[in-house]
């Protein structure tokens, strides 16, 4: 709000080109109480003087030589581009009176001045030019609140899109992540939805069926090694490497069947790269067996030779042929497994492990057994 001192601080300019009513208007004023009161008898440096300091009142003479009054006008309207000219005028002719308004002029004094009217002129036009610039001062700063407002409301707006991009990506790990924890159970047949305090009935109907499937895989292996009982008996050397043989092949097939549900889990498999994930695992599948293969070869040859058998050079080669086979066809198993089960429309990860057991105990038992009947006689 504007108070009286805010008025008399007001900064005034008297525009005249006699001196005797420049220092009569000066002490009138200064006589009331204002304390920024300057003047000029040059009408043609007022515009330069109202850039400079910006006048909130300019007490303008019409009649003056070299450039008039309305002259001056002309020249502060360029200047106040809001169109507000905080000009009283001080003229000795009434017509002017109406042609001075028209010009741009707020209010105007008549000469000879009467010493009340002029005060009271100066207090009404200051309190109007003040309350004018708190106005203009208000709605800039009005606008300049409402542009915040729109650029923290923008900004609450993307900062809560991106928390709800994070709740979403939170809530994506989180169900992946009790995915791949529900991984190891259901490699053997434990289902998702049992957890520690399912009842022991439920419990019982869950896992039950999944250990008769399991027992009917291993009675598969169990058929293989009685189709070689004849070897068997022959080499029973062999025998002692058949634990060896399941444990390698049955835990690179893991492996690779591991990765993959990861992947699958993950989303990390693309639509189309199946076939390069079997040829990838094929290829790691042999390159482990061979390693592997020739250190149990060579096993195989220092123990034979410790019995005296005269076949340990081929006993070796078996073993080493078929390590890296099992070994091979173990990689190849444990990434088809799963991707067979997917597009079968079954979990890929329910009772993934039984399913590949089977399949690479029955492929090493078959290729250390025929083999060894094909190549020693």
């Amino acid at each position: 709000m504007i108070n009286s001192s805010d008025i008399l601080h007001g900064k005034i300019l008297i525009v005249d080109d006699l001196e005797a009513n420049v220092l009569l208007l000066k002490r009138l004023l200064d006589g009331a109480g204002y304390v920024a009161v300057t003047s000029t008898m040059d009408p043609s440096a007022v515009c330069e003087l109202h850039l400079k300091n910006r006048y909130d009142l300019i007490l303008l003479d019409l009649q003056m030589p070299g450039m008039n009054g309305f002259q001056v006008l002309e020249g502060l309207k360029q200047i106040e581009q809001d169109g507000y000219l905080p000009v009283l005028v001080i003229t000795a002719q009434p017509g002017h009176k109406l042609h001075a308004l028209q010009a741009g002029a707020k209010d105007f004094i008549s000469k000879p001045f009467e010493i009340p009217e002029v005060l009271a002129r100066v207090h009404n036009m200051l309190e109007v030019r003040l309350l004018h610039g708190e106005t203009k001062r208000y709605s800039t700063e009005l606008e300049q609140k409402v542009e915040e407002v729109e650029a923290s409301r923008d900004q609450i707006s993307r900062k809560s899109d991106e928390i709800k991009r994070l709740y979403n990506d939170l809530v994506k790990e989180q169900k992946r992540s009790l995915e791949l924890s529900a991984q190891p159970g259901t490699m053997v047949g434990v289902e998702k939805e049992e957890r520690i305090a399912t009842p022991w009935l439920r419990s019982l109907r869950l896992r039950h069926p999944w250990l008769q499937f399991n027992l009917f895989t291993s009675l598969l292996g169990g058929g293989v090694v009685l189709l070689f009982h004849d070897t068997i008996n022959r080499l029973l050397i062999l025998a002692v490497f058949v634990p060896i043989l399941i444990s390698q092949t049955t835990n690179t097939g893991s492996q690779v069947l591991a990765i993959t549900l990861r992947g699958l889990a993950l989303g990390e498999l693309k639509a189309g790269k199946e076939k390069l994930l079997i040829l990838k695992e094929a290829l790691l599948g042999l390159l482990n067996g061979m390693l592997v293969g020739l250190v149990a070869a060579t096993a195989m040859y220092w123990a034979a030779t410790l019995m005296h058998l005269t076949n340990a050079p081929m006993l070796s080669v078996v073993v080493f042929l078929a390590m890296t086979g099992s070994s091979t066809i173990s990689g190849i198993f444990g990434a088809i497994v799963p991707l067979a089960l997917k597009k079968f429309g079954t979990d890929p990860a329910t009772a993934s492990s039984i399913v590949l057991t089977t399949g690479t105990d029955v492929v090493a038992l078959a290729l250390l057994f025929g083999l060894a009947k094909v190549m020693i006689k």
